[in-house]
């Protein structure tokens, strides 16, 4: 699998996915809707899965002495990878923002605990669709994106609303009492992204069976 997912890094990722990784450092920017930042995570794959169409990358990767539920896997692989390390990457510069911008967002959530639980949140809702539909043809990437990306940002729009209602005012906050208040949500969060992509690669694996390639 390590070398399956070598070579997603290497030939099957275009070169988008890894801009769109990097993009993560937008929640320094002052007055900036951050859950953009979850939206340019879904992007990238869409990017990546429709080059891949387009240079036949499932069927030389059928070729290879692998399986086809080991192709999924390291689709998934590749996807995860490039979610969490544009979360990773974007962390230090929501660590930096605190320091150097003393106002708050004008334009949306900030960059707190809460705000990386939702965005695990929207990316399980998106993995989930746009992989299992992918996966029911191996190249119809466009019909799953649309199918996965309207509910993914449907729960952007959700998460940048909610917080203007007072009662959920304490969501918006970078208060450290606050942020700890925050922590279950990005608990659920995470557990539902291990949850969701675990099952997502099981429910897609075995839609993958059924394709004649």
């Amino acid at each position: 699998m390590f070398d399956l997912l070598y070579k997603e890094l290497r030939l099957a990722a275009h070169p988008q996915l890894f801009i769109f990784m990097c993009l993560g450092i937008l929640v320094i920017v002052p007055a900036y809707p951050y859950g953009m930042v979850f939206l340019f995570g879904c992007l990238g794959p869409f990017i990546t899965f429709t080059y891949g169409r387009e240079t036949n990358d499932i069927y030389y990767t059928a070729l290879l002495p692998v399986t086809k539920r080991d192709i999924v896997k390291s689709k998934c692989a590749l996807v995860v990878v490039a979610q969490i390390a544009q979360l990773l990457l974007s962390l230090p510069f929501a660590v930096l923002r605190l320091g150097l911008l003393s106002e708050g967002n004008p334009a949306g959530i900030e960059a707190n605990v809460a705000y990386y639980g939702f965005g695990l949140m929207i990316f399980t809702i998106f993995n989930a669709i746009f992989l299992t539909h992918f996966f029911k043809s191996g190249y119809k990437v466009g019909a799953a994106f649309v199918l996965a990306i309207i509910p993914a940002t449907l729960g952007v729009l959700a998460m940048e609303i909610i917080i203007h209602f007072p009662r959920f005012a304490w969501l918006d906050s970078v208060e450290p009492t606050m942020m700890v208040r925050q922590l279950p949500i990005l608990f659920f969060g995470l557990a539902a992204y291990v949850l969701g992509m675990v099952v997502t690669c099981q429910i897609s694996a075995r839609r993958f069976d059924q394709v004649d390639l």
